[in-house]
């Protein structure tokens, strides 16, 4: 495993370079990933701190795709019976990390989550394939599921049920998580790992203060 190094040479990052604004700032990289070749630049980890069945806290990630953002927020969808969503329900703290490891950068984004508004769920669900529709129809996220014929099964049944509708109803299970930021980092890999990160912290005056950390 110690012979598995790269050097991080294809950019630096400087207070200079970067956006008064760090939704702005995410916006330029953002929009730098997407006509770049990497596979999913809206693919981030989302990391969520839950309970197990002891009481003991617990963390846990996963890739999810993010669908908007803004001055508003970040946000994304989801079956709100999962697991990522019962954590956020009950601890509304969590992170969002983009990995762009093709570029020697990621975004760690740092805040609360809040439920999105059911006007914007159905707007976005409608946006959605057909099919895709009938999926989150079909799962049950994060249940235990006997087996994969189950689960096909489930989505010939609502494929069949939704056949003379154009318009699928949105199921009542899912919605949006938005996620308003307290802290955003950027991170560029450098040569000898002396990494540039600056990250933006909220100020009470909602104003940012921007800062370099040490790598």
């Amino acid at each position: 495993m110690s012979g598995l190094r790269i050097s991080y040479d294809l950019g630096v990052l400087t207070q200079e370079m970067m956006a008064a604004d760090p939704v702005e700032q995410f916006g330029r990289w953002f929009e730098y990933t997407r006509n770049s070749a990497i596979l999913e630049p809206n693919a981030m980890v989302v990391s969520t701190v839950g309970l197990d069945p002891q009481g003991n806290a617990r963390p846990a990630s996963r890739t999810v795709l993010l669908k908007d953002f803004s001055d508003s927020g970040f946000s994304f969808y989801t079956n709100l019976g999962s697991a990522k969503s019962s954590d956020l329900v009950a601890n509304p703290n969590v992170t969002l990390l983009f990995p762009w490891y093709e570029l020697h950068r990621q975004v760690i984004i740092s805040g609360k989550a809040q439920l999105v508004s059911r006007t914007m769920v159905e707007e976005y669900f409608h946006s959605r394939p057909r099919e895709s529709q009938i999926g989150a129809w079909s799962s049950k996220q994060s249940a235990i599921l006997e087996s994969r014929q189950a689960l096909d099964s489930r989505f010939a049944y609502y494929e069949q049920r939704f056949a003379d509708l154009e318009l699928i109803p949105v199921p009542d299970f899912w919605g949006g998580w938005q996620v308003l930021p307290h802290r955003i980092e950027f991170w560029q890999g450098r040569e000898s790992r002396l990494h540039d990160r600056l990250v933006y912290v909220l100020q009470e005056d909602a104003s940012w203060n921007l800062e370099r950390l040490s790598p």
